[in-house]
């Protein structure tokens, strides 16, 4: 069974994630998901394959869909693609104890140390990404005095750790980036160039939509607007981004940095469409507005 299957199945069967919430992460049509996991049951009913714990030998292939499934379990509760909750702080606090449980069979794994970093990292700001009426806080105007210090300091001992074993992986890179954030006193004290470096070693090891839109924001602040959404522009050569909200998110951030209020708009209005998250839609909304004003925070 391809790796993607078995991560859709796992999530469906033990995370309990609906199949559009699977569907939305790996960037799929939902009927497309649905396909898929239909025809994951049928192979593993037609072969017999039971459900049991991999020997120690099988461990290491295994290991990579493991943190996907609990990286995207976290993903879900830590930003919600449907529905009016804008966190699932349950989903999120298991994946953090499913990694904290794997480390502690594994520790010599640097991929998993940089997985539970990623999160911690993350969900220091939990408290943070809400204001008091429930609306998305956008990261340069939180309060980072609030930010979770002591999961900051478990996060960065983590990376302290792994980093130096040599066998750097994607979630090391991406808890390293999470760090930057953690660690500038304030918005404009971020070390953009820094970050933008770390992205492009982690397009190399995971070339991704994810990841190089991400990319061509860290570039809007490291290099210029402009840099920005011509990697926006690559990146979605070929019309594959069409249905994913965070393309536009982004596109329509650069645009109305740059002063292409029209264009912006467009692009907010095709965020919000994909919207499947109540507090997300309201926040793109907000954006959208104080665009239209003249203003692009």
């Amino acid at each position: 069974m391809k790796k993607k299957s078995r991560i859709a199945l796992t999530l469906r069967t033990l995370g309990g994630l609906t199949t559009q919430e699977i569907a939305t992460a790996f960037l799929d049509k939902t009927e497309a998901m649905a396909a898929r996991l239909t025809r994951a049951k049928k192979k593993i009913a037609a072969a017999g394959i039971p459900y049991r714990i991999p020997d120690a030998a099988d461990l290491p292939e295994r290991l990579s869909s493991v943190l996907g499934v609990i990286y995207l379990i976290f993903n879900e509760g830590y930003a919600p693609h449907s529905g009016d909750m804008p966190t699932r702080i349950s989903l999120s606090d298991e994946a953090i104890r499913l990694a904290r449980m794997l480390r502690s069979l594994m520790p010599d794994e640097p991929e998993i140390g940089g997985l539970l970093a990623l999160m911690l990292l993350h969900d220091s700001r939990r408290l943070t990404r809400m204001d008091d009426d429930g609306n998305m806080v956008a990261l340069e105007h939180q309060n980072r005095a609030r930010w979770d210090q002591t999961r900051i300091a478990e996060g960065a001992a983590l990376l302290e750790d792994v980093l130096p074993k040599g066998r750097i992986g994607a979630y090391q890179l991406q808890a390293a980036i999470s760090a930057v954030h953690a660690q500038a006193k304030d918005w404009a004290a971020t070390d953009w160039p820094q970050i933008h470096a770390l992205y492009r070693l982690l397009a190399e090891i995971s070339p991704t939509a994810v990841v190089k839109v991400n990319w061509a924001v860290a570039a809007s602040h490291a290099v210029s607007v402009e840099a920005g959404l011509a990697m926006l522009d690559v990146v979605n050569e070929d019309g594959a981004l069409e249905r994913y909200q965070p393309y536009f998110a982004a596109r329509a951030d650069l645009l109305a940095r740059s002063n292409r209020v029209n264009d912006a708009l467009s692009c907010y209005e095709k965020a919000i469409a994909l919207s499947s998250n109540a507090s997300e839609k309201r926040f793109l909304e907000r954006k959208r507005d104080a665009t239209a004003q003249g203003r692009t925070n």
